[in-house]
Protein backbone atom coordinates (compact mmCIF):
# COMPACT_ATOMS: atom_id res chain seq x y z
CA UNK A 1 0.00 0.00 0.00
CA UNK A 2 1.63 3.20 -1.11
CA UNK A 3 1.19 6.16 1.07
CA UNK A 4 1.07 9.68 -0.30
CA UNK A 5 1.88 12.90 1.73
CA UNK A 6 1.25 16.26 -0.27
CA UNK A 7 2.47 19.71 0.95
CA UNK A 8 3.38 23.32 -0.40
CA UNK A 9 -0.39 24.17 -1.19
CA UNK A 10 -1.44 27.94 -0.11
CA UNK A 11 -2.91 31.10 -1.09
CA UNK A 12 -1.09 33.16 -3.91
CA UNK A 13 -1.99 36.31 -5.96
CA UNK A 14 -2.47 35.68 -9.76
CA UNK A 15 0.95 35.27 -11.76
CA UNK A 16 2.71 33.75 -8.63
CA UNK A 17 4.26 30.24 -8.20
CA UNK A 18 4.07 27.38 -6.00
CA UNK A 19 5.71 24.18 -5.71
CA UNK A 20 3.50 21.21 -4.56
CA UNK A 21 5.65 18.41 -2.93
CA UNK A 22 4.07 14.75 -2.56
CA UNK A 23 6.32 12.22 -0.48
CA UNK A 24 5.67 8.51 -1.55
CA UNK A 25 6.51 5.19 1.11
CA UNK A 26 7.31 3.41 -2.22
CA UNK A 27 9.14 3.83 -5.05
CA UNK A 28 8.09 1.11 -7.78
CA UNK A 29 5.07 2.41 -9.15
CA UNK A 30 4.51 2.63 -12.86
CA UNK A 31 2.96 6.21 -12.86
CA UNK A 32 2.64 9.50 -10.51
CA UNK A 33 0.19 12.15 -11.06
CA UNK A 34 -1.52 15.44 -9.70
CA UNK A 35 -5.03 15.88 -9.79
CA UNK A 36 -6.94 18.49 -9.01
CA UNK A 37 -10.56 19.26 -7.72
CA UNK A 38 -12.22 22.35 -7.75
CA UNK A 39 -16.19 23.35 -6.27
CA UNK A 40 -18.48 21.83 -7.47
CA UNK A 41 -16.13 20.05 -10.62
CA UNK A 42 -15.11 16.41 -10.68
CA UNK A 43 -11.54 15.35 -10.08
CA UNK A 44 -9.05 16.32 -13.43
CA UNK A 45 -5.84 15.36 -13.92
CA UNK A 46 -3.13 18.12 -14.30
CA UNK A 47 0.28 16.61 -14.95
CA UNK A 48 2.14 12.77 -14.71
CA UNK A 49 4.88 11.08 -14.74
CA UNK A 50 6.16 7.74 -15.61
CA UNK A 51 8.71 5.11 -14.21
CA UNK A 52 11.38 6.68 -17.18
CA UNK A 53 10.24 10.16 -16.81
CA UNK A 54 8.09 10.89 -19.55
CA UNK A 55 5.19 13.12 -18.95
CA UNK A 56 1.70 13.95 -20.03
CA UNK A 57 -0.11 17.41 -19.11
CA UNK A 58 -3.27 18.82 -19.61
CA UNK A 59 -3.80 21.33 -22.24
CA UNK A 60 -5.05 24.21 -19.41
CA UNK A 61 -1.41 24.05 -17.83
CA UNK A 62 0.71 22.96 -20.63
CA UNK A 63 3.93 25.54 -20.36
CA UNK A 64 3.13 26.55 -17.18
CA UNK A 65 3.19 23.74 -14.89
CA UNK A 66 6.49 21.37 -14.10
CA UNK A 67 6.09 17.50 -13.06
CA UNK A 68 9.30 15.92 -11.87
CA UNK A 69 10.46 13.38 -9.08
CA UNK A 70 13.31 12.44 -7.24
CA UNK A 71 14.15 8.77 -7.38
CA UNK A 72 16.69 9.01 -4.71
CA UNK A 73 14.08 10.61 -1.57
CA UNK A 74 10.61 9.28 -3.73
CA UNK A 75 9.27 12.70 -3.72
CA UNK A 76 7.02 14.07 -6.63
CA UNK A 77 6.76 17.65 -7.00
CA UNK A 78 5.01 20.23 -9.43
CA UNK A 79 5.92 23.17 -10.11
CA UNK A 80 3.28 26.06 -10.53
CA UNK A 81 4.45 29.00 -12.44
CA UNK A 82 2.12 31.75 -13.75
CA UNK A 83 -0.78 30.65 -11.51
CA UNK A 84 -4.44 31.86 -12.99
CA UNK A 85 -7.31 31.75 -10.29
CA UNK A 86 -9.23 29.26 -11.77
CA UNK A 87 -5.85 26.83 -11.48
CA UNK A 88 -7.72 27.18 -7.54
CA UNK A 89 -8.61 23.68 -5.95
CA UNK A 90 -7.24 21.02 -4.00
CA UNK A 91 -4.64 19.26 -5.67
CA UNK A 92 -3.66 15.16 -5.18
CA UNK A 93 -0.81 13.15 -5.74
CA UNK A 94 -1.97 9.77 -7.29
CA UNK A 95 0.15 6.37 -7.89
CA UNK A 96 -0.41 3.61 -9.77
CA UNK A 97 1.24 0.31 -10.19
CA UNK A 98 -1.10 -0.59 -13.30
CA UNK A 99 0.23 0.20 -17.09
CA UNK A 100 -1.90 3.19 -17.85
CA UNK A 101 -3.00 4.17 -21.29
CA UNK A 102 -4.47 7.36 -20.30
CA UNK A 103 -1.78 8.97 -17.69
CA UNK A 104 -4.30 11.84 -16.82
CA UNK A 105 -7.40 9.83 -16.06
CA UNK A 106 -8.21 9.19 -12.46
CA UNK A 107 -9.71 5.68 -12.84
CA UNK A 108 -5.88 4.44 -13.71
CA UNK A 109 -4.32 5.15 -10.13
CA UNK A 110 -4.78 3.05 -6.35
CA UNK A 111 -3.64 5.21 -4.26
CA UNK A 112 -3.98 9.32 -3.35
CA UNK A 113 -3.19 11.55 -0.81
CA UNK A 114 -5.18 13.71 1.29
CA UNK A 115 -4.72 16.84 -1.03
CA UNK A 116 -3.54 20.39 -0.32
CA UNK A 117 -5.44 23.44 -1.27
CA UNK A 118 -4.28 25.94 -3.59
CA UNK A 119 -5.83 29.27 -4.04
CA UNK A 120 -4.91 31.87 -6.52
CA UNK A 121 -6.83 35.28 -6.12
CA UNK A 122 -6.82 37.90 -8.50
Amino acid sequence: QVQLVESGGGSVQAGGSLRLSCAASRYDYRYMGWFRQAAGKEREGVAAIDSIGSTKYADSVKGRFTISKDNAKNILYLQMNSLKPEDTAMYYCAASSLNIVFPLWRGGYNAWGQGTQVTVSS
